[in-house]
Parts: C-alpha cells; sequence; structure tokens
C-alpha cells in the first residue's frame, strides 16, 4: 500500500512539473512578450500633446496614443517620486510598502514584480532614476542615478559602481536601455525598467532645445491667479507659489551675480549653489552655448525688474519656468521616438508591450503652483498610455480609474506570471482590451511628508467617478469635498454645503 502510495505521488508530482515546465516553456517562446517600461519624472499629462491641452507637442510619445490605448484618469496613490516608484515595484499601497516618502528607507528585500519576472525566466534591466537607496534588487542590470541625478555630465551607478558619464542625461538613458536590449539574450523575454530623471526640478533643456522653447509664450493656465477662496488652510498654506516659492537661480536661471545686483533674495538657502552645481557640470563648450542664449534673456530683464510689479513678475517666472520644463519634457519625447524606431526597426515592436507613464502628475501653474504632492487632479493623475498590438485597439481611450498599484499586477499578468497575493492593484489588462468594462469605482490616496519642503499638509482621501473627499490631519482637522462633474477645477469646496450632505453619508 505505501510503496503504491508512493508511486502515485511520485507520477504526480513528474506530471506537474512536466505540465508546469511544459506550459512555461510555451509560454515562454511563444506567447511572453517583452516590456519596455518608460517612467519619467514630475511629467504633467497637460505636457502630453495627446491629452489636448496645447501646452507643446509630443509626437513620439503620441504614437502610442494612436497605436495603443491613453488612460485619462490613470491616478496615483501618493504623489511623491520615491514613493510612487515603491508602489509600481511593489504593488503596495506606501503605507504597507514602508516607503511613505522621500525620507524613508525602502526595504528592497521585500519582494517585486521584478522578482517574479526573474524567477519565471525573464531577463531585468533597470536604467535611470530610482531615487532609493540600496542595490536594486530583481534586475540583471541596474545604471542608476544618484539620488535626483544631474542634467549634464551625470554620475551614475551601474551595477553597483559609480562612473561619471559624458553627455545629456536624457540621451544617455536612452542609449543605455537601448544598448541593453542589444545585449540581451534573443531566446529570454526581457523587462526593462526605462526611467527618465527629466522633466525634474531645475529644468535643464538639451542645448538642442534651448532656442526653441525659450522662444515660445506658453498659454497661461485659467488659475494663474488664484486666490485659494473657499478652499482650507492646506492649499492657503503649501509653499509651492511660483512667485513666492520657486527659486530665481535655480528655477529661473537668473545667475547669482545679477539676483546680488538686483537685491533679489533667496527664497531657500540652496537656490544659488543649485545653479553653479548645475551649470558648473558643463564643459566650457556646453556653457558657452547656454549663456548664448540665456544671457540676452537675462539682459533684458535686468531693464525691466525694477519697473515689474507682482503681477507681471508672475507671468515672467511661469514663462521661464514653463519654457525649460517643456524644454526637458522634449528630449523624453526625443528618447520615446528613438526607442519605438529601434524596436520597430530590430522586430520587436508587434511582440513588446511599451508603458508610457510619469511617477505621478504636476502642477504647470494651475493654482499658481509647481510641484505636486496634493490630491487635486493635477498631481493626483498621471499620464498613462500602453501600446500593445498583439491585444490592444489602437486608437482606444479609457476613463477608468487604474491607479499605479495596478502596474506591478498588470505587467505580471501579461507575462503570465500570477501577481502575489499580498499585492493590492488588480490587473487591466483585459480592460486595455476591451475584454473588460467593468472596473472600480473609488480609489484611495494618502500624502505623509509634512513638514517638510513645499509644506502641503499631510492628507488622505478617496475619489470616485464624481466625487473628491479629502482629509487634512496632522497640525489640522479639515475636510474637503469636491463636485468633479461641477467643479472640475477644484475651486469650490462643499463639504459644509447642505445640498451634498446626503453625498457624504
Amino acid at each position: 500500500m505505501k510503496a503504491a502510495l508512493k508511486k502515485i505521488t511520485w507520477t504526480l508530482i513528474v506530471f506537474c512539473t512536466w505540465q508546469s515546465t511544459k506550459g512555461q516553456s510555451n509560454l515562454s517562446k511563444k506567447q511572453r512578450p517583452n516590456i519596455v517600461y518608460i517612467m519619467s519624472d514630475d511629467h504633467g499629462y497637460q505636457a502630453i500633446s495627446a491629452y489636448g491641452y496645447g501646452l507643446n507637442k509630443t509626437p513620439h510619445i503620441d504614437r502610442l496614443a494612436k497605436e495603443g490605448i491613453l488612460f485619462t484618469r490613470a491616478t496615483v496613490t501618493n504623489s511623491l517620486c520615491a514613493p510612487s516608484r515603491a508602489v509600481l515595484l511593489t504593488g503596495k499601497h506606501s503605507f504597507v510598502n514602508g516607503k511613505v516618502d522621500n525620507e524613508a528607507r525602502f526595504n528592497w528585500n521585500q519582494d517585486n514584480f521584478a522578482k517574479q519576472l526573474q524567477q519565471h525566466g525573464y531577463q531585468t534591466a533597470l536604467i535611470g532614476k530610482i531615487h532609493m537607496d540600496g542595490l536594486p534588487q530583481g534586475f540583471d542590470h541596474s545604471a542608476v542615478l544618484i539620488d535626483q541625478g544631474e542634467y549634464y555630465n551625470p554620475n551614475f551607478i551601474i551595477d553597483g559602481t559609480k562612473k561619471e558619464l559624458k553627455g545629456y542625461v536624457t540621451d544617455l538613458t536612452t542609449d543605455m536601455a537601448i544598448d541593453w536590449i542589444k545585449n540581451r539574450d534573443p531566446e529570454k523575454p526581457f523587462c526593462l525598467l526605462y526611467h527618465q530623471k527629466a522633466p525634474h526640478r531645475e529644468w535643464l533643456p538639451a542645448l538642442r532645445h534651448l532656442s526653441t522653447y525659450t522662444g515660445m509664450t506658453i498659454p497661461e493656465p485659467k488659475t494663474l491667479f488664484d486666490n485659494y477662496t473657499n478652499r482650507g488652510t492646506a492649499a492657503r498654506t503649501a509653499e509651492m507659489n511660483i512667485l513666492k516659492h520657486m527659486n530665481w537661480a535655480g528655477d529661473n536661471k537668473i545667475p547669482p551675480t545679477l539676483m546680488d545686483e538686483l537685491g533679489i533674495k533667496e527664497y531657500l538657502s540652496w537656490d544659488k549653489a543649485a545653479f553653479n552645481n548645475n551649470l558648473g557640470r558643463m564643459t566650457p563648450a556646453e556653457r558657452a552655448s547656454w549663456d548664448s542664449v540665456y544671457n540676452p534673456i537675462m539682459e533684458a530683464f535686468k531693464k525691466n525688474y525694477a519697473s515689474m510689479n507682482d503681477k507681471e513678475l508672475m507671468r515672467w517666472r511661469y514663462q521661464r519656468y514653463m519654457q525649460d520644463y517643456l524644454g526637458t519634457v522634449a528630449a523624453v519625447d526625443d528618447g520615446v521616438g528613438r526607442m519605438l524606431d529601434f524596436l520597430k526597426a530590430n522586430g520587436l515592436d508587434e511582440h513588446t508591450i511599451i508603458v508610457y507613464t510619469s511617477d505621478q502628475g504636476f502642477y504647470l501653474g494651475e493654482h499658481g503652483w509647481f510641484d505636486k504632492r496634493f490630491m487635486y487632479e493635477e498631481s493626483l493623475r498621471t499620464p498613462l498610455l500602453v501600446r500593445y498590438p498583439a491585444e490592444i485597439p489602437a486608437g482606444t481611450v479609457s476613463d477608468a480609474l487604474v491607479q499605479n498599484l495596478d502596474f506591478a499586477p498588470t505587467l505580471l499578468d501579461y507575462a503570465g506570471v500570477a501577481a502575489p497575493k499580498d499585492m493590492q492593484g488588480k490587473s487591466f489588462r483585459k480592460l486595455a482590451s476591451g475584454k473588460e468594462k467593468k472596473w472600480r469605482d473609488v480609489i484611495y490616496y494618502t500624502y505623509y511628508e509634512y513638514p517638510s519642503i513645499h509644506m502641503v499638509k499631510r492628507h488622505y482621501g478617496i475619489r470616485t467617478n464624481r466625487y473628491k473627499l479629502i482629509h487634512f490631519y496632522y497640525d489640522t482637522d479639515e475636510w474637503e469635498l469636491y463636485d468633479l462633474q461641477k467643479d472640475p477645477e477644484e475651486l469650490n469646496n462643499v463639504y459644509n454645503d447642505p445640498g451634498y450632505a446626503d453625498t457624504k453619508r
């Protein structure tokens, strides 16, 4: 009896192992797609022309919308650089994965979707910005920037070794991403996380884009001069105003010597240092090209500064901000174009999932702000475009409330790998292909980094298809409710409006 049972047991083990190996082998060779996940930093959806805001043109990113799906209401769970990346990797909220703000340590020993792909035969690489200490785990190769990274002649940690590379960071990141695909094992599927630093502050465009964007006049948002009437304390006390809180040297590129000459004081103690450090990384030839464009701008500012009132200064600073911001976006778009062309030229475009997104949204002058952090729409929402011709119909548009929490389980789903049970997101694979119509009707958000730079108060909240409820806490206790259908710009807090009593319940 025992011998028979033992024989049956071993037969079942061999059969199950064969079935598993057989299924994995077939999937690996015939069905498992490659993955190129492109994440920029602080790229507001408003600055992608496919979203229709008219600020700039991003023809290569737009190709993903034309040939795949564009999500109009993709959101993040925590609008901050490093926490967003931790959510991407783990498929877990910040309060579960431990990376609640930019200062908290990230535990690389915990599971992530790249580790799962590795275990199931994928080659993996992380190239660009990750903004988390420690050698990345889950990747056969990594080439990551230190902290925020530098725009010109940046330092990378390449498989644990620090190296300074010559050139412009966006182009270098694209070069390394393409080179890694070229040198991969062609017999195995691959997953590449291709993360750009741009367009993160302090917005230094590539030299080739300087003249184009500094010569543009950018349309102003309707709420550029918002006075925060009928909003709470958090909006009124945040330190993100372009006129009051943006750095003059580091952000607007006014040389420290000109600041001193005009009597302009630093808002942040590292303002002048940021200018000197960023431009100090340039070669003499790069600096000469930069100065040939920016010196005339600063000479004109010098002549006009004394006569400018606050409204005029706000408008000038907005233009300076947006010209440099959109200039850095242009190089990101160039890189996407190079990647798409490379994949097509090498016969990889039809069997590779290409995702373009950002770590969160960004304020491009709305409410007079720059930066992110708030649960208001401009920073809660993130761009998301996905191309995969094998499943996703070209030109698809979705207003589903997908989140960055869903990226890990979605990519695992495409790879034929079951998501670990502790991942909190949901695969939107069927949603993207049109096979699934129903989706979640509410998302959850948290923000913890206070008191800190920009002084955005701690808060959490939920967003449904129509409403948004936010609770600000810690050193305050205020609630805000917005009817996004009637008030898409979130100018009117209706939490205490009797007409919304039933909605609050």
